[in-house]
């Protein structure tokens, strides 16, 4: 796995734009206390589900894979100029 510049700034945006988008799809399980690892598996889950990106295979699905899988997605939806891909 590459890592990819800025991937804790993009796994933050990308976790604020995936609660978002599973409240607008009718997600009401987030909550002030849950950490960033259910976060982090619920948006993954949601996102296979819609098919907006394509799973880990069953022997690769930890935690630091999800967070990379997240990463790349946000990234993928930036516009070029955005100061997290300079």
């Amino acid at each position: 796995m590459k890592k990819i510049k800025n991937e804790q700034q993009l796994l933050k945006m990308a976790i604020s734009v995936g609660e978002t988008y599973a409240k607008n799809r009718g997600f009401d399980g987030f909550s002030d206390t849950m950490g960033q690892k259910e976060k982090v598996e619920i948006i993954y889950r949601l996102l296979v589900n819609d098919k907006l990106i394509a799973s880990l295979g069953e022997d690769s699905e930890d935690l630091l894979s999800m967070k990379h899988r997240l990463a790349i997605w946000i990234k993928n939806k930036l516009p070029a100029d955005h100061a997290l891909l300079k």
